[in-house]
């Protein structure tokens, strides 16, 4: 049977999910994906600060950046209220980029839609300066073992 993401409560805290991050993904790799700041039974809360690196022509923030950022966020809420399991994997990701993402800091906000047995889904929003400035609005579907 399903969950409502309402009536969950996380089963890891933010140095949990740290720890797992760290974990599961190499240290070069592990500098791309940002930091969680925080974890709330709504969801969870992460920044990253970008590098050089991460551009693109037009000196913005590239797409591909936004859309592991996405996936990160994803992984980490998912396991943040299902356990540390570092086999789940995407199954599907749409992202809309709605703005130009500035060299200044990133935030995301992740929320669980579903969490099933075998599949989960969230909503993932990418903002900077103000949550209601909008950089790109995903959802994220992982397939769990």
């Amino acid at each position: 049977m399903d969950q409502e993401t309402v009536s969950l409560q996380p089963r890891m805290d933010v140095a949990e999910l740290t720890a797992f991050l760290d974990a599961a993904f190499p240290m070069h790799t592990r500098q791309t994906l940002g930091e969680v700041v925080s974890i709330a039974p709504e969801g969870l809360r992460m920044r990253l600060d970008p590098t050089p690196s991460m551009a693109r022509p037009g000196n913005i923030v590239s797409g591909p950046t936004l859309m592991a950022l996405a996936d990160c966020a994803a992984y980490l809420v998912i396991a943040a209220f299902n356990g540390p399991e570092a086999m789940a994997v995407t199954n599907a990701l749409s992202i809309s980029f709605l703005r130009a993402c500035r060299f200044e800091p990133i935030f995301v906000d992740a929320r669980l839609l579903k969490l099933g047995r075998r599949l989960a889904s969230a909503e993932i929003r990418i903002w900077q300066r103000s949550e209601d400035r909008l950089i790109a609005h995903s959802t994220v579907g992982y397939a769990l073992p």
